[in-house]
């Protein structure tokens, strides 16, 4: 799943001019490495959050289905609205 920037390329380019400007194009690798690590270690904390919280709802006999029903019937609600405005979209 992808989290849409409202931001052009331009405006991309821009701001990685003013990166390279402010902290040199040497130092821009070790800042971009810096910010996956960083990254990386979030989304494994969440997913051991993720983990911890399922484990011990089965624990104590919560039922965790309800949530993948919900998705299921989500994502079954999004292509039913994509089946309907799909030949909207191509026609424009």
């Amino acid at each position: 799943m992808s989290i849409p920037l409202f931001i052009s390329g331009g405006e991309i380019g821009f701001i990685v001019f003013i990166i390279v400007m402010v902290f040199g194009a040497d130092k821009v690798p070790d800042i971009a490495r810096g910010l996956g690590k960083g990254m990386r270690t979030l989304k494994n904390a969440t997913e051991d959050i993720k983990t911890e919280i399922t484990k011990s709802a089965d624990k104590q006999g919560i039922n965790t289905d309800i949530a993948k029903d919900m998705k299921r019937e989500i994502d079954e609600a999004k292509k039913n609205i994509e089946d309907i405005t799909g030949p909207v979209k191509r026609k424009f």
